[in-house]
């Protein structure tokens, strides 16, 4: 059996305006995360993903960059205990 986690992320810097949620949903599906992403009005982005350990590792990495557009300042990790927020899939969710 495969051990999984889940992370809710939050990404901040410039990280709007740049294609940030559309490269991450890429990443995410090249590394079989399951999750979303969206947006937030104080301008940071924020991301609920689901993988085993070392994809979720690949994932905040490159989060870390995000696409070449993007200036990264931070990316805060909390593991989440009720994955119930992630469904299979990774998908865009609108902004709040």
């Amino acid at each position: 059996m495969k051990t999984l986690r889940t992370e809710h992320l939050l990404i901040t810097g410039v990280v709007q305006g740049v294609g940030y949620r559309w490269s991450m949903m890429q990443a995410a599906e090249r590394l079989d995360i399951a999750g979303w992403v969206r947006n937030r009005r104080d301008g940071s982005v924020e991301a609920f993903v689901r993988g085993r350990p070392e994809a979720i590792e690949a994932l905040v990495t490159w989060a870390r960059r995000g696409p070449p557009a993007a200036r990264v300042t931070d990316v805060l990790r909390s593991p989440v205990e009720d994955d119930d927020l992630v469904t299979w899939g990774f998908s865009e969710r609108p902004t709040v």
